[in-house]
Formats: structure tokens, C-alpha cells, sequence
């Protein structure tokens, strides 16, 4: 499973991540004044040259000194990119949302480490209040003299729906005959001691500039162990260290994993990839019949059928949530996107996969037992991950990792495993506890194709490398393929995959044709930030890559305090006492269930079965009020005050969803 974040973020964001060769049909650049939507992802450029992907379906018009690039659903929605006559990034932005012909109100601005032929970088957040539902952001790029801006006003769900296709304007949105780094063709270095140390003196750095408590990496390389260590503390307060054996939540990792024990299956005749889902499962249902019908089974885990992140269904109240009621809400859940079109992320797709599969290894079992004895027979045991488990309890115990975040004034802190706890009803898209010892047999199997340490074959190349066939671009020569990412954006090929849980974030990844791996771990809400500086700098030492990796950590840790500050300063804590009364003591809604509200002392908490925080109030520019929850274990989440004449109501909203909590009133009340 993977937090939301800021659509903004996302987005640029994207520009660094991560997929397979994606075939463009017309390779001619496609000119300023095309007003015309594109059948196909297109080169495009602006007046002065310099150049972006146009995605499939969207259209381009020229407009002054740039070009306006407008979505296939035509709502209003604008990407502006231009060529901007300016002294400064400022200055260039200003003249970006002019042509765009919106002031939104400056909230933060960030400076980006150098890269792809910029030599400044400088991203641009607003704030913008929930109610509008728009995602508003905006870069200035500058080369010489000269600066390029890119300006994006948004409706919120259609930017989380088309995420993948902003990342390809903007992971393309290069300098005019600039030719992008690429490693092709170079022979990988191997990892000697001294390349090593490099590796973990820049682990530590890392680890001290986001303060993440401990963090366990290890590689392998042509078939060895070449590093497995770990770096700081177990849990702040206590003396333990971190080691190679210290269990951390793998969060969405787990979805690779669930993928192999089907591959395991396809490998023995059990299954078959091209398999319709009904005809395997007959119980297997989506909220739309048609979307049901055209799922197979190698779609389950593909991001692919066009069904939205949702995941308050399961986060709220997710205490209450089984394996059987995870699979019956699916069947409620409704695509945004057509089947194909789109990566969509969605983790109760992800759990159906794990749990059809252990029916098909244990015919008529229950649903959850199922699939932990499919894990556990076809995949922990055979590859001897003695430390991976789904038992909660066990991994809590000896050596293992406790999660961390930061609270309202950006202190560090241990947090509940509340929130945590609600991914166990759907465990196989991201419940696994295990190590990077665990981790490492596991990438060795996927590097050497099949086969185990002594020669042994444990599943056949065919139904393993299955999973790494591209089912959706996520980014130019990036593709989604079975809980696989599939990265061959800088000329070699890169097969990885993230997880991310409350405090716990890590990343696993592999090089199939330089026969090396890696595996990053680490116990707190920054440790997110690790992971893309992390590959790089592997990608950097292999292959003497331009070294971006520093600086680009270190530009994201400035940046990352500096947007911390800036959203601190919109809240108010202590909560404002005259907002706190207003709110009634119980809400209910339909689909996420209740939220339970105390007030003591002058402040107030927000109970919603899974985890409980205290709140702060945060008056926004369109005269709304939000509360803030502020405790690390739901930092950020936010609740809009929406009441009418005759009821107290609370809104919540993801990316593409809205839910509403209306006031329970007593006996007492009706009265």
C-alpha cells in the first residue's frame, strides 16, 4: 500500500520515477500551432524548442510565447508550458499563470538539484482550498539565460487519474537539443569495498539529513551477498541497532511477492495468466459488469483495468475489515478510466489477486488462511525467508523496526501501528513484515531466472519473467507490469518496486542484465525520500553516472522542511476553541463508518476505529474550515467542515472520491 500525497508532488515526482520501451507511432515533433488531439504519445516542443511528450488523447494549441495542453475530457483543465523573457524563476512562473490567466495564492517555492540539462530547477506549491478540488502547481527550468515554465491548473481527480501522463510531460520537458544521460552499453562496475563505503557513508548522510531513525540495505552481485547492513536505531529512545535481520512492514513489496506464489501456480498448470478472473474465481465481481468481464488474471495486479486508488474504505474502521469483506467492497468499486488506458494504482485489486490465489492452491479454505499458507508453502519456505511472516504478533517481537513520524512541530516521534494494523484484511497488497537478509534471496531468485543458490530450479523462466511484461506505461520507457516497474528510461533496464505504510518505507530493485540487486528499508515517514537517491546513486557508481544523487538528496531534505513550514503556518495549534465546539460528538458515513469525536482540556481528538488524533482547525482562503488531524500516525489528514441548517457534517476526500459524514444525533437531540 502507498499513502497519497500532493497531486502536485505527484506529478513532478513522476518526472523521476520510474517502465518498459513504450513506442511512440510518429516521431516527428509535432508543432506549435497543432490544436488537434494526439492518437498516440508525440514529441512535441515549444516556439523556441524546447520539447515535452504530448500524451495520447490530449490536444496543444499555441498561445504567445507558448503552448496550452489541454486533457481529452476538455473540463476546463490547462497545462501551459512556455519559453519566459525573465531575470528570475519568479519572474518566469508570474508570467506562466499569466498566460494561463489565474493569480493563485503563493503558498511555497522549492530549488531542485540541477538535472537533465537544467541548471536551475525551481518548483512552485499554492495554496489552494480543498473545496475547489484542483491540483495547482507550477516549474520553472532554466538553461543559460534561458527559462521554460510549466504551470498546471487541474481538476483534482482527473490530475490523480492522467498522474502517469503528467509525469511524461514532465520527465520529457528538456532544453532545446539536449540529449538525456544514458548508460547503455557501459559495463557495470563491480562493487568493491571502496565503492561500497561510498554507498554507506551516503546511506548515513541520508539518514542524518531526514532523520530517519534506522534504516537495513544490502546488494548483491554477480551472485553474492556484497553488503547487508543496517544503519541507526531499531526505535528512538532505545539503544537497539539496525542489522540486515531487523524486520520492517514491506508494505506494497508485498504485492511482488504475491505475484510469484500465482507465478508458482502458472508454473505448475494450475493457472493460467490469460485466464478470465470469473472463470477461475465465479465469485469475482467489480461495481461494473463490463470491467468484471474483460479481467484476467494477469490483470489483477496490472494498475491497468482502470479502477481508482481507494483505500478509505478499508483505512477507516479497517479493524472491522476481512479478507471477505475486502472482496465484497470491490464489487462496489467503480473504474474511472477505461480498461487499458490508464496505470491506475488500486489495492483491493491487488488483495483479490492473493486471495484467488490461495484458493487455487487450497481449494474451499478460508479466504485469508488461504492465501498465508500459499505464501508460506510456495514462496517464504522454498526460498528460505525464514523472517518474513504475516503474523503481526511474531514480527513485533526480537529484532524489529518501529515506526516513526513527525508531529506538528516536525519533531520525530514513534508512532501507533494503528493505521498499520488496517492493511491485514488486505494483506496481499502490502501486509508482509521481513528483512533485507529475507529480501536478498529473493532478488537473487528473480536475478538468476528461476533458479536457487545450489543450481536448484525453483520456477520456470517463462511463468517468472511473465511478470515483468509491460501492462501499462507509467512514464516514457517506464511501464507497470505485475507489481513490477520495469525502468528503461537511462538505457539499462531496472526492475523494481516501493512499498510505503505508516512510518515504514522501502524499495527493492534489481539490474537483470548486470546481475545486481539491491534492497532499502527504513522505519520513518521521510525514509520515502530515500529511495530515488538511493538508486541513483547505485546507477551512478555502476556505471559513472553525472553525479546528481547528492544534491538531489540534499535539495530534497532543504525543501522538504521548507514545505513543512509553510503548511505548519496554516494551521492553528492550539486548535481554535470556538471552531472545536461546533463539532458534534459523532458522524457516521455510509461507506467508512463513524468518527467519534472528544473534547478535554480545550482540545479535541477524532476517533475512527483504526487509529485516533488530535486536531487542529486550518481556516482556508474560500472561507471553509478544515481539521487537521496532527498526530504522526495520520499527519496532514483532513476533514472539511460542511455543516447546513439542519446538520453538522464533515467531508473527507482522496483523489477521486468524496465521502460524507453526517452528524448522529441522539434520542436526546431529536427530542
Amino acid at each position: 500500500m502507498d499513502r497519497s500525497f500532493n497531486l502536485g508532488a505527484l506529478a513532478f515526482a513522476l518526472t523521476l520515477a520510474c517502465v518498459a520501451p513504450h513506442a511512440y507511432a510518429d516521431t516527428k515533433p509535432a508543432t506549435a500551432a497543432t490544436s488537434a488531439s494526439a492518437a498516440a504519445d508525440k514529441p512535441s516542443k515549444t516556439p523556441h524548442n524546447a520539447t515535452f511528450i504530448l500524451p495520447a488523447g490530449w490536444s496543444q494549441k499555441a498561445e504567445g510565447k507558448g503552448v496550452i495542453l489541454t486533457p481529452p475530457e476538455n473540463d476546463g483543465s490547462r497545462i501551459a508550458i512556455m519559453d519566459a523573457s525573465a531575470k528570475t524563476a519568479d519572474e518566469a512562473v508570474e508570467q506562466g499563470w499569466k498566460l494561463l490567466k489565474l493569480s493563485p495564492k503563493f503558498l511555497v517555492a522549492n530549488d531542485a538539484a540541477p538535472r537533465d540539462g537544467w541548471e536551475q530547477r525551481r518548483f512552485y506549491d499554492y495554496d489552494v482550498p480543498p473545496n475547489a478540488k484542483r491540483a495547482v502547481y507550477a516549474g520553472a527550468f532554466r538553461r543559460g539565460t534561458k527559462f521554460t515554465v510549466l504551470v498546471v491548473d487541474m481538476d483534482q481527480a482527473l490530475a490523480e487519474k492522467r498522474a502517469s501522463q503528467l509525469g511524461k510531460i514532465n520527465q520529457r520537458l528538456l532544453p532545446a537539443d539536449y540529449k538525456r544521460e544514458s548508460f547503455k552499453g557501459r559495463t557495470a562496475h563491480t562493487f568493491d569495498d571502496a565503492r561500497l563505503k561510498q554507498v554507506a557513508d551516503f546511506v548515513e548522510h541520508m539518514r542524518s539529513e531526514y532523520d530517519v531513525p534506522g534504516v537495513a540495505i544490502g546488494i548483491v552481485q554477480d551472485g553474492k551477498v556484497v553488503m547487508a547492513q543496517g544503519f541507526g536505531v531499531r526505535a528512538l529512545g532505545k539503544p537497539e541497532k539496525v542489522d540486515a535481520d531487523t524486520r520492517f512492514m514491506i508494505a506494497s513489496n508485498t504485492k511482488a511477492l504475491t505475484t510469484l506464489m500465482l507465478a508458482k501456480l502458472v508454473d505448475a498448470g494450475k493457472l493460467d495468466w490469460n485466464a478470465h478472473v470469473t472463470d477461475v474465481y465465479p465469485a469475482f465481481k467489480l461495481g461494473n459488469a463490463d470491467t468484471t468481464k474483460q479481467v484476467l488474471v494477469k490483470h489483477l495486479i496490472c494498475a491497468c483495468t482502470g479502477l481508482p486508488r481507494q483505500d478509505y474504505e478499508w483505512l477507516f474502521e479497517g479493524e472491522k475489515q476481512t479478507p471477505e469483506s475486502v472482496m465484497a467492497t470491490l464489487g462496489t468499486m467503480q473504474p474511472t478510466s477505461a480498461f487499458g488506458e490508464l496505470f491506475q494504482y488500486s489495492n483491493p485489486m491487488a488483495a483479490a489477486a492473493g486471495f484467488i490465489g490461495g484458493q487455487i492452491a487450497y481449494p474451499g479454505s478460508e479466504l485469508g488462511k488461504g492465501y498465508d499458507q500459499a505464501m508460506q508453502s510456495l514462496v517464504f519456505d522454498p526460498l528460505g525467508m525464514k523472517d518474513t511472516t504475516f503474523d503481526y504478533a511474531a514480527a513485533q517481537t526480537g529484532d524489529y523496526a518501529a515506526p516513526h513520524g513527525y508531529d506538528i512541530d516536525h519533531v520525530v516521534r514513534v508512532m501507533g501501528m494503528g493505521l498499520n494494523d488496517t492493511i491485514r484484511a488486505s494483506r496481499p497488497a502490502g501486509a508482509a513484515w521481513s528483512t533485507v537478509n529475507d529480501l536478498l534471496k529473493y532478488v537473487q531468485m528473480e536475478i538468476r531466472k528461476g533458479l536457487l543458490p545450489d543450481g536448484t530450479r525453483y520456477i520456470g523462466e517463462a511463468a517468472l519473467l511473465e511478470r515483468r511484461q509491460p501492462q501499462i506505461a507509467l512514464g516514457v520507457d517506464r511501464d507497470y507490469a505485475m507489481a513490477l516497474m520495469v525502468d528503461k528510461s537511462d538505457g539499462v533496464t531496472i526492475v523494481d518496486h516501493g512499498g510505503d505504510m505508516d512510518g515504514f518505507h522501502s524499495n527493492m530493485m534489481w539490474w537483470p542484465d548486470q546481475k545486481v540487486g539491491a534492497v532499502i528499508l527504513t522505519n520513518s515517514d521521510e525514509g520515502v525520500m530515500l529511495r530515488g537517491p538511493f538508486k541513483r546513486r547505485l546507477n551512478e557508481l555502476m556505471f559513472d553516472g553525472e553525479p546528481q544523487a547528492l544534491a538531489t538528496a540534499d535539495a530534497n531534505a532543504k525543501g522538504s522542511r521548507a514545505s513543512w513550514d509553510a503548511q505548519r503556518k496554516l494551521i492553528q495549534y492550539p486548535a481554535d476553541a470556538a471552531a472545536l465546539a461546533t463539532l458534534a460528538p459523532r458522524y457516521h458515513s455510509d461507506a467508512l463508518g463513524d468518527i467519534i469525536v472528544t473534547k478535554e482540556g480545550g482540545k479535541a481528538w477524532m476517533d475512527v476505529g483504526a487509529f485516533k488524533s488530535e486536531i487542529a482547525t486550518s481556516p482556508q482562503t474560500d472561507g471553509s474550515l478544515a481539521y487537521v488531524m496532527i498526530d504522526p500516525i495520520a499527519s496532514g489528514f483532513l476533514l472539511v467542515r460542511a455543516d447546513t441548517d439542519t446538520e453538522r457534517r464533515l467531508i473527507a476526500r482522496d483523489g477521486q472520491h468524496e465521502y460524507v459524514f453526517t452528524e448522529v444525533k441522539s434520542s436526546a437531540d431529536k427530542g
